[in-house]
């Protein structure tokens, strides 16, 4: 026998040929169970079966029922509050941190966390002394945890994807949100970007619909507290479409519709990724004369005294579709055609 005959069969023996056929399998925690019930659905798995529960004294506790060994975990958790379900937006960031640990501790092949709200997100940088950038802590505890890569939506800021030393699979609503104006076909149509940190935003949103662009000065005396001065571009006889990336407590949104409508605007309408609606949102929606105000579902939106004029916009086809392609080793950037980098 020669050599190499020899060699071969050394190396034959010292690898084990194994048939791995790579599992799915996906779990939900409970911010926004709804939304993973319904990628669930589309993807035709069961949603996986999970304990999670929060004890008397406030600590969150999880446990997985069933065997996730060698599995492709995913789980679906906007870092987000959920009064039905009783659980806060810092519950929430635990409850995911719990269940990352859990996976891995249990020999999950690979743990992704589905989190289409990225809570934190708007303290991406240090606006004064002595602050902590949260968005980048958020990010570190999410990898220290084991998370292998996240999948989100809308990232308020671009930076956030470079707090991160695992991939970050980034997704946009702009798509669903114009083709949802499109179809409405409203005339006279112009964008209206709330400040100039969301100009580019708005830029890519008035080209998809076929609008003008116009521009709101604004200003932040503090935080959660908005002041607009004036609009830079032409909105009288038109229909306004305000568009951001969330919705927290409204006050924003309520003052730049006003100060649109004393512009000369005729309908104004409002359109965001995420409806974080805290403090007043509602009473301020309700009374801000907006026609509609449209978000997605990244957040569970509805409940007592939610405002008749919200529409939302489920978001579960375009995660079930980045998942499967995840999942598969596809490209998530196809989806959007390459345009899901917004900033």
């Amino acid at each position: 026998m020669s050599a190499i005959d020899t060699r071969s069969r050394e190396a034959s023996r010292a690898s084990l040929p194994i048939d791995y056929n790579k599992r799915l399998m996906l779990f939900s925690g409970r911010a926004n169970r709804q939304l993973a019930i319904d990628i669930a659905d589309k993807l035709g798995v069961d949603l996986g079966p999970v304990t999670l529960k929060t004890f008397s004294n406030g600590e969150v506790y999880c446990r997985y029922e069933e065997s996730i060994r060698g599995a492709d975990v995913f789980i679906v958790q906007s870092t987000c509050g959920n009064p039905q379900a009783g659980v806060t937006a810092n519950d929430s960031l635990m409850e995911l941190l719990f269940m990352i640990d859990a996976a891995v501790g249990a020999s999950a092949h690979r743990v992704i966390a589905v989190t289409p709200w990225f809570g934190y997100s708007r303290q991406d940088k240090k606006s004064a002394p002595r602050e902590p950038i949260s968005a980048r802590l958020v990010a570190r505890m999410l990898e220290a945890a084991g998370a292998d890569r996240v999948l989100t939506m809308d990232l308020h800021a671009g930076q956030i994807q470079g707090f991160f030393q695992k991939p970050v699979d980034h997704m946009t609503a702009l798509f669903m949100l114009t083709q949802y104006f499109s179809d409405l076909a409203l005339p006279d149509l112009v964008v209206v970007a709330p400040d100039a940190g969301r100009v580019k935003l708005n830029k890519n949103f008035a080209s998809k619909v076929g609008a003008e662009l116009a521009i709101l000065d604004k200003e932040r005396p503090a935080q959660q507290v908005a002041e607009i001065g004036y609009v830079i571009g032409d909105v009288r006889g038109k229909t306004a479409v305000i568009v951001d990336d969330m919705i927290d407590t409204a006050g924003t949104l309520k003052a730049a519709a006003k100060t649109v409508r004393e512009e000369g605007a005729d309908r104004i309408f409002a359109a965001a990724t995420h409806a974080v609606f805290s403090g007043n949102a509602y009473e301020n929606l309700r009374t801000s004369g907006l026609e509609q105000i449209v978000v997605t579902d990244t957040i569970p939106v509805g409940g007592p005294g939610c405002p008749e004029n919200v529409r939302v916009l489920p978001c579960a086809d375009l995660l079930t579709d980045s998942i499967r392609r995840i999942f598969v080793d596809d490209s998530v950037s196809e989806v959007f055609g390459g345009e899901n980098q917004l900033f």
